[in-house]
C-alpha cells in the first residue's frame, strides 16, 4: 500500500511514528508538504500537484495532519484526493467540523453527547447579561481557532471578563463562553479513537496556578481507566464528527464527563508516552482495513 502522510515536515514526532510503523509494517509512505500543494482543475480530470509534480494518483490513502493555521487550503487538498477515490483517514468535511469549536458543539448537542453549558454572540452591547447567562463568573472564553491552550483564558470575575470579551469582540475575533467546571480541578481526559474503538487514554493535569491542563502549558500526564460511560461519549463523537482518527477532550463534572473538544489531528507523543499503547501502528492498521475493504468493494 502506498500511503502519502500530509504533514508539514519530517521532524514532527507524530510524523515520524506513523511514517515508521508503517514501513515496519511493509508499506510505502512519503511525507507530502500540503501546503506546497496545488489543485488544477478543469480539463479531463482534476489534477494535484506537489510544486511541479503530478501526485493525483500516487497514493492508496491519505492521512492528513492538518495544523490549524492553514485548515482552509488543507481541507481543500483532502477533499481533492477524496474526490480521485484516495481513502483518507480523516474526511475533509470533518477535519472543516472539528476545527469550528461552536460547529463541533452545536453537533455533539444535537447528537446527545454532554457538552459545557457554553454561549456563542457577537454582540458587544450585553456582554454582562452573557455572562448571566452562564451563571457568572468565572467563565472560560475561548478563541474558537486556539490550539494547545492557546486563545483559551479563565476569567475570575465580572470586570475582567467584560473587559477580555470586549477586547476580543473588538478585534473582531470569534470566541465562546463557557461554564467553568470547577470540580475539573484542573485536570481534563484525553481519548484517542481509531475508527470505532479506543486505543488509549491520558489524564492531563495542569500546571501549579494554571488551569489549562494541555501538556504544551506545564501540565502532566498519566494513564487513566476510562469509565463505560467516558467510551462511549468519546466513540461516539468521532462518528458523529466523521473522524476515523480523533483525540477526544472530556473533563470530569459532577453531572458526569462533559466533551470539551474534538482534534482532528491529534498529537502522538504525550499519548504513547503515558500509556505504552503503540498508537501509531493503531493508525496504519486502521488505514490498512479500509483499503483492503475498498478493494474488496
Amino acid at each position: 500500500m502506498d500511503i502519502g502522510l500530509l504533514s508539514v515536515s519530517n521532524n514532527v514526532y507524530s510524523t515520524q511514528r506513523i511514517a515508521e510503523e508503517a514501513v515496519n509494517l511493509g508499506h510505502y509512505i512519503e511525507q507530502i508538504d500540503h501546503t506546497k500543494c496545488s489543485v488544477k482543475l478543469g480539463g479531463a480530470k482534476p489534477g494535484i500537484y506537489l510544486r511541479e509534480e503530478n501526485i493525483t494518483d500516487a497514493f492508496d490513502a491519505i492521512i492528513p495532519r492538518i495544523g490549524a493555521k492553514v485548515t482552509r487550503h488543507g481541507v481543500a487538498i483532502v477533499k481533492q484526493f477524496e474526490i480521485n477515490g484516495v481513502f483518507s483517514s480523516a474526511r475533509s468535511l470533518s477535519i472543516a467540523r472539528a476545527r469550528n469549536k461552536v460547529r463541533t458543539l452545536q453537533m455533539m448537542s444535537q447528537k446527545g453527547i454532554p457538552v459545557p453549558e457554553t454561549l456563542f454572540s457577537i454582540n458587544p452591547d450585553n456582554i454582562e447579561a452573557q455572562i448571566q447567562i452562564l451563571g457568572g463568573t468565572p467563565v472560560i472564553i475561548k478563541i474558537q481557532e486556539g490550539t494547545h491552550g492557546l486563545g483559551v483564558i479563565l476569567a475570575e470575575s465580572n470586570k475582567s471578563a467584560k473587559s477580555i470579551i470586549d477586547t476580543f469582540y473588538k478585534m473582531d475575533t470569534s470566541i465562546l463562553l463557557q461554564k467553568y467546571i470547577e470540580e475539573s480541578n484542573g485536570e481534563d481526559i484525553r481519548v484517542f479513537v481509531v475508527g470505532d474503538k479506543v486505543v488509549a487514554s491520558m489524564k492531563r493535569t495542569s500546571a501549579l496556578e494554571e488551569f489549562r491542563s494541555n501538556i504544551h502549558r506545564g501540565g502532566t500526564i498519566e494513564k487513566v481507566k476510562l469509565s463505560k460511560r467516558e467510551r462511549e461519549i468519546a466513540v461516539g463523537a468521532a462518528k458523529h464528527i466523521g473522524l476515523g482518527v480523533a483525540g477526544i477532550d472530556l473533563i470530569r463534572s459532577r453531572k458526569g464527563p462533559l466533551l470539551i473538544e474534538i482534534n482532528a489531528s491529534p498529537g502522538l507523543r504525550g499519548i504513547e508516552a503515558a500509556t505504552g499503547v503503540n498508537v501509531a501502528k493503531e493508525i496504519i492498521l486502521y488505514v490498512e482495513r479500509n483499503c483492503r475493504q475498498r478493494r474488496w468493494r
